[in-house]
């Protein structure tokens, strides 16, 4: 009798032991956020292009032939590195001949006031007649305006000379060479074409229903395909209001915060622009939400209840994801502890450890 007692008790003792371990096990260990409310903003992902703040057909003002190259495609130049020159001989010829015409002209001149000195001093003893002093004064006035015009013919051949060499208005690279040697090239003729490397932006088409919502402080993130995996912050630089008709498209300039960016005019950019919807509502972490095959979309609170730490599935309706965040329109508020980690396999009402007290 008494060592059927025994048998029970014992094995009473061991069902609660193993109820209480089980218990005990079936605490999951979980990590909790809490949910925020915050301002709602709408990610468009859009596609730009690097672009050049200046892109330059550098032509020739005078027309001639080409007698030498100093750049070929992708040369850096600096700013005045010579280009291109033309042939100069019929230049030169024409600056010596005006050279010598002003030096014609100085010495008529020298000469013409001379006459006019003496024609002062003698008129005062009637050496001279007035009319003679009126006509050497007036000799003096048109040597000195023939000596003005030559030396004014002279500087223009001189800057025709000058002319014959092209240089780089800016600094930059030599996108392309466009005449060779022997070429003949008129005025205005395109002979390289120049594009600055120090001021590059990138050049993104907006929606025209987006266009509207961009500001100056409207936040800008950048990825380029030449730094996988990076993204860069932007600024908003400048819009410019006249749109593309055929794609009622509208062009955003977006310059990277980082100018030691190694970027080249022509290169892709995957541009994310981080738009005010106006919205306040509560945000939770993308990990705390659970998409069923049903359809539905459920997050997965921590509540205090009966002394425990227990777990609560609700049933939410969310909205526009953004920084990683997840707005939630409908099912949570704002405080309210969300399971973002051993989330996947809970039960109603299950009892749960934070991983912090876990540790």
């Amino acid at each position: 009798m008494f060592s059927r007692l025994r048998y029970f008790l014992a094995a009473g003792l061991v069902l609660a032991a193993g109820t209480a371990a089980l218990a005990q096990e079936e605490r999951a260990v979980v990590v909790v956020e809490t949910s925020e409310r915050a301002d709602i903003i709408e990610q468009v992902p859009l596609t730009g292009t690097v672009t050049s703040a200046r892109v330059s057909p550098v032509s020739s003002e005078i027309a001639g032939k080409v007698s030498s190259t100093q750049v070929e495609s992708g040369d850096h130049v600096a700013k005045g590195d010579k280009l291109i020159e033309l042939d100069s001989e019929f230049a030169k010829l024409a600056l010596r001949q005006a050279k010598g015409a002003t030096r014609e002209a100085q010495a008529g001149l020298e000469d013409a006031e001379r006459r006019l000195s003496v024609a002062q001093r003698l008129v005062g003893q009637r050496a001279v007649s007035e009319t003679e002093l009126r006509t050497r004064e007036t000799e003096v006035e048109t040597d000195r305006a023939v000596l003005e015009r030559l030396q004014a013919e002279q500087e223009e051949q001189a800057l025709r000379l000058e002319r014959h060499e092209i240089t780089a208005p800016f600094s930059g690279v030599i996108a392309q060479r466009k005449t060779e040697v022997g070429a003949w090239v008129a005025p205005g003729s395109a002979v390289v074409e120049l594009v600055a490397m120090d001021e590059l932006r990138i050049d993104v088409p907006v929606p025209q229903d987006d266009f509207p919502r961009l500001e100056g402080d409207t936040g800008v993130s950048v990825e380029l395909e030449a730094f996988p995996g990076e993204v860069f912050e932007a600024r908003l630089d400048r819009v410019v209001p006249v749109g593309d008709p055929s794609a009622r498209t509208f062009t955003a300039r977006v310059v990277l915060e980082d100018d030691q960016i190694d970027l080249t005019p022509g290169m892709s950019a995957r541009v994310t622009l981080h738009l005010a919807t106006g919205e306040r509502d509560p945000v939770i972490p993308r990990d705390a939400l659970i998409r069923y095959p049903d359809g539905r979309t459920v997050v997965w609170t921590v509540e205090n209840r009966d002394g425990a730490l227990r777990a609560s599935e609700r049933l939410v309706e969310t909205g526009l994801a953004f920084d990683g965040q997840l707005q939630i329109r409908e099912g949570l508020e704002a405080g309210e502890r969300v399971v973002v980690e051993g989330n996947e396999g809970l039960r109603p009402g299950q009892a749960v450890r934070l991983e912090e007290d876990a540790s």
